[in-house]
């Protein structure tokens, strides 16, 4: 999913959000940043006021990859009913993935206390964007509820990145997944 920066701010951009995605907010400070990114403070500082606004603009832009990434592939089924399904079997290839450590808008918005911070907005906009994604689809099946399962897909996705980075189980997107033919089931009965 990652690209070779074209200039100083996607440089910026790009290590913050692997150091953040790493480490974590707090342990990713500007001396760190500088270190491993190789851009100058004085640089740093010419495109952000602050490290709150680089990882803000970081968690942005791992918003918008990860997000075209996860529709992408999971829009590869023939069916609504194909995709959603697809949905955990890409989950499973993410977590199977190298340097997976589970969502990293879960992961910073816990460093956060305040519901108003910008990274735990950013973090709430996100799991917008994943349950709008799960009712786009839900919506193309002829069911009677596609709010509610939508829900449940959501709470489906979310459990099962959770359980595979915690647990160190992958298998989870699998177990995630039988749920969710269930639940399928269940919409086109009721």
């Amino acid at each position: 999913m990652n690209k070779k920066p074209t200039d100083t701010r996607e440089k910026i951009l790009q290590t913050a959000e692997q150091l953040i995605y790493q480490n974590g907010i707090h342990a990713t400070g500007m001396d760190l940043l500088v270190k491993t990114s190789g851009v100058a403070r004085k640089s740093i500082y010419r495109h952000f006021a602050n490290k709150e606004d680089v990882a803000a603009a970081a968690l942005n832009e791992r918003d918008e990859r990860w997000m075209h990434w996860f529709r992408t592939e999971s829009d590869k089924g023939e069916t609504p009913a194909d995709r959603i399904l697809n949905m955990f079997t890409v989950l499973k290839s993410w977590f199977e993935s190298q340097g997976f450590r589970g969502c990293a808008f879960i992961n910073t918005a816990g460093e956060v206390g305040n519901p108003d911070d910008p990274v735990r907005q950013i973090a709430k906009m996100h799991k917008q964007k994943l349950l709008d994604y799960t009712l786009e689809l839900s919506g193309q099946l002829n069911i009677a509820h596609p709010e509610a399962l939508a829900r449940q897909l959501l709470i489906l996705l979310e459990g099962a990145i959770t359980m595979s980075y915690v647990m160190g189980d992958s298998s989870a997107a699998d177990s995630a997944r039988d749920v969710a033919k269930i639940l399928l089931e269940q919409a086109f009965t009721a």
